[in-house]
């Protein structure tokens, strides 16, 4: 189970961390991600995390503004989010693969919390 926190209204220029928890398995097992999903677009690419935090991957456009964490130790996921701009306005999901490789795929990735939505307006 993957249960996502941290979301809210903020406003342009702030910052926002979001968390998901993860229960059932062994944290350390899986590799794990975020991606957002905006109403009417597709689900798309935040960053990913490998199985002991050694390497991550980011949406390019991201990269600097964003960084993914994990806490082993908390069975926890983070997402710290910087300068927030309305293009940030989404409902963002943790997903979970036991599978090593942090891929940008949606598909490759079986397990799904159901989200927090982020909302950046003036």
């Amino acid at each position: 189970q993957l249960i996502e926190s941290g979301g809210g209204w903020v406003q342009p220029g702030s910052s926002l961390r979001l968390s998901c928890v993860v229960s059932g398995g062994s944290f350390s097992t899986y590799a794990l991600a975020w991606f957002r999903q905006a109403p009417g677009k597709e689900r798309e690419f935040v960053a990913a995390i490998s199985k002991v935090g050694l390497s991550t991957n980011y949406r390019e456009s991201l990269k600097g503004r964003f960084t993914i964490s994990r806490d082993n130790a908390e069975n926890t996921l983070y997402l710290q989010m910087y300068d927030l701009v309305p293009e940030d306005t989404a409902a963002y999901l943790c997903a979970a693969r036991e599978e090593s490789a942090i891929t940008k795929r949606v598909t490759a990735w079986p397990y799904w919390g159901r989200g927090t939505q982020v909302t950046v307006s003036s």
